[in-house]
């Protein structure tokens, strides 16, 4: 069993890059092309702005209150946060107390070429992202990549030369036109570079990317289906654990900075667009950031925080630690949420009665999690 952070203290950092290379048509997170006038530089003083007046309004006090009094995972996401130069993350991390800390850098295959990994190592990171997606070339380009198969090949080589060896692989299915040959051609490949992770992900359409304007056929839902059972019986066997709906690891490395999110755990968000969550006495609060570079430069010291009324916290709960197939303790709800596992008990017996979920835990069981949305509907008014 893994036990998701059982270490209720526990606190993350995510740090936002929001530039690409190119905006890929299906994708919805706050990423913008790549301009040559962009200055690093600036965006690094406006991070390390932004963390400094967080950390002086309610960082510290937080991270006193860990069992570590450090930050236990650190995530630099985008857009593409290795087009940013090693050096300044490593200037950022300097200021972050980290000691022990998961630090993951998302890498695009296609931008790998720009700095080595050997500097981002030095940087401090120690866990690398690559978003593979696809090893089929003519499926690259449907997705709008700007890589190709064998860059991510080199890029995963290069990465163990340089002596990286916590490596995730995102590998996305249920392409365009995708059969259930071609999807597990996919993982065939995924696996045979030995990462220690895999996210393995179905393509959904989401609101306002470019796919929603001009829709690629996707696959029938019986091809789907296929899809679906036949890489997870692929996984199983090549000795990756499922532990969430989408994650898969090799024992010991599941992705810490991920399960802080799926366990509604607190965690602190700088850069532009980035969201936090902290918790402070009987209250929870969400932070969010201007999701525009330009505005985010011109003011990254103003942070605003949002309360998340009782109301909302137990359908926020459910909704991420129900994708943890051990889910975590009736406890953790407890202790997360504020609230006493009596106002959900009555609802939760009725789903243990339909062999939805488990009767000793938070979680569901497999045929819960199968049906998790229509679980999950039951929690909007509890």
């Amino acid at each position: 069993m893994i036990e998701a952070h059982s270490d209720t203290s526990a606190l993350g950092l995510y740090v936002h890059f929001p530039w690409c290379i190119k905006k890929c048509p299906y994708c919805d997170f706050n990423s913008h092309p790549l301009k040559a006038g962009t200055d690093q530089a600036v965006y690094l003083d406006a991070l390390l702005g932004d963390w400094r007046q967080q950390y002086g309004s309610f960082g510290k006090a937080r991270i006193a209150q860990t069992n570590t009094g450090q930050i236990e995972s650190i995530f630099f996401g985008g857009g593409t946060p290795s087009l940013f130069k090693p050096q300044h993350l490593a200037r950022l991390l300097e200021e972050v107390p980290h000691q022990g800390a998961e630090i993951t850098l998302e890498v695009n295959p296609g931008t790998a070429e720009y700095h080595r990994f050997e500097d981002y190592q030095d940087a401090g990171i120690n866990r690398l992202s690559i978003g593979a997606q696809s090893f089929s070339n003519a499926q690259l380009a449907r997705l709008g990549r700007v890589h190709q198969r064998d860059e991510t090949i080199s890029a995963v080589a290069k990465a163990r030369q340089a002596g990286f060896s916590n490596i995730n692989l995102d590998i996305m299915w249920g392409l365009p036109g995708q059969s259930v040959a071609e999807a597990l051609q996919d993982l065939r490949q995924a696996i045979q570079l030995q990462p220690q992770h895999i996210s393995w992900y179905q393509l959904t359409i989401e609101p306002k990317t470019e796919f929603a304007g001009r829709p690629p056929i996707l696959p029938v839902d019986r091809v789907l289906q296929e899809i679906e059972q036949a890489g997870l019986a692929l996984l199983a066997e090549a000795g990756f654990q499922r532990y969430e709906v989408s994650a898969f690891a090799r024992t010991g490395y599941q992705c810490q900075h991920n399960l802080v999110y799926w366990s509604f755990g607190d965690y602190m968000g700088i850069g532009a667009g980035a969201h936090g969550k902290i918790t402070q006495g009987p209250k929870i609060y969400r932070t969010q950031r201007p999701s525009q570079p330009r505005l985010y430069q011109q003011d990254s010291q103003t942070t605003k925080l949002t309360e998340i009324p009782q109301t909302q916290r137990t359908i926020e709960f459910m909704m991420n630690a129900l994708r943890l197939l051990d889910g975590v303790t009736q406890q953790s709800f407890a202790e997360r949420t504020q609230l006493p596992w009596q106002s959900v008990s009555q609802v939760w017996q009725e789903l243990v009665d339909l062999e939805l979920v488990r009767h000793d835990r938070c979680a569901t069981t497999a045929l819960g999690l199968r049906y998790l949305d229509s679980v999950l509907e039951r929690f909007l008014e509890a």
